[in-house]
């Protein structure tokens, strides 16, 4: 082990939690630009018909939370400065004085509560399915601790697989097939739709529509093991013909360039196991696919930005900095970790 490689070890070690907790805050930070709100403040902003009934139903319990909660203080307040009159110690009073007012705060509670049920099954409905029929169909996997992402069509030669990223054209309804590959998951993006179970040997659905350009944060929100606060995903909606350029370029296999033979065969004989990459021999299918990654903004489902270094780091230090992951940390040699790296970069 070199001076740098134990000093960042030593690093990794001694700053673990302030470095991932910036490193999480970075597609936070990123939304927040494209937004103007931060990514996960679903109470007071929504970008989407699936979100904006919820929202409002959450203003309504809130208000009703807020409501209840003065009134109890004021009958508390009410009854400490309440005098009552002097009785005789000796005489015996009604034991049911106080009953009238039970019977008619039960009566109350129990007709509001009543009635949220409705709201909210009104709302549950309203929810329900698009206005109109999904311009996209996509089949969202969710595994420890990443998510697959598959974009369906009537020509399966059409078909591909992406990995934690999530793209959509803005103002249209997409169809989000949800399954679960080792245990429960929970698919929430926020702004865009609300939370649906992820099963396994169960499949779910639910439609999101972004009728505003820009980032929308996701996240796993069913405790699904160690690293489940790090599996995180980004929706970018797009305008139609953004939309279809990117589509378009991901269908394409990997382009190899001239030169990296020797990263290509170390990829396909340390890494190909878990990865794949189209146009190669490479057709793991226990991890991301790698065919166009440098395409995508973030790596390791939204720990890290898709930089050269932090993919070095990924690759080196993947156990410190994601514990528990199926991504081992790989020794390698700095020839090695050159050849690789320059093979990767080619990944467009």
């Amino acid at each position: 082990m070199n001076n740098s490689e134990s000093g960042f070890r030593h690093g990794v070690a001694g700053n673990y939690a302030f470095f991932l907790c910036a490193l999480a805050a970075a597609p936070a930070s990123a939304a927040s630009a494209e937004n103007d709100v931060a990514p996960l403040n679903y109470f007071l902003h929504s970008y989407g018909p699936a979100s904006t009934p919820t929202m409002v139903l959450g203003w309504v319990f809130a208000a009703l939370l807020i409501a209840i909660f003065g009134s109890i203080a004021l009958l508390l307040v009410w009854a400490v400065f309440r005098k009552r009159p002097a009785v005789d110690p000796h005489s015996i009073g009604r034991e049911d004085e106080g009953m009238p007012w039970i019977y008619i705060g039960t009566g109350i509670s129990t007709c509001i509560l009543f009635a949220l049920a409705i709201y909210a099954l009104i709302t549950l409905n309203a929810i329900a399915n698009p206005t109109h029929a999904p311009a996209l169909t996509l089949t969202v996997t969710g595994y420890d601790w990443w998510w697959k992402v598959e974009y369906e069509d009537d020509d399966p030669t059409r078909s591909f697989v992406t990995a934690n990223e999530i793209h959509i054209p803005v103002g249209q309804p997409v169809l989000v097939k949800l399954k679960s590959a080792d245990v429960i998951h929970a698919f929430w993006v926020p702004m865009l739709a609300g939370k649906t179970q992820m099963i396994p040997g169960l499949a779910n659905q639910q439609w999101i529509q972004a009728d505003v350009e820009g980032l929308y944060s996701g996240q796993c929100t069913q405790y699904c093991g160690v690293q489940h606060a790090h599996m995180g995903l980004e929706i970018v909606a797009q305008s139609e013909d953004e939309f279809r350029t990117w589509q378009d370029a991901q269908r394409g296999d990997a382009e190899m360039t001239a030169g990296i033979n020797a990263g290509k065969s170390l990829f396909l004989d340390r890494c190909a196991g878990c990865h794949a990459i189209r146009g190669t021999e490479a057709v793991g299918a226990h991890a991301p696919d790698l065919t166009h990654l440098n395409s995508r903004r973030l790596i390791a489902a939204g720990l890290l930005t898709n930089t050269p270094d932090h993919l070095v780091q990924w690759i080196t230090h993947a156990q410190d900095l994601k514990p528990g992951a199926r991504m081992p940390s790989m020794a390698l040699t700095a020839t090695e970790l050159n050849a690789l790296s320059a093979f990767l970069s080619t990944l467009n």
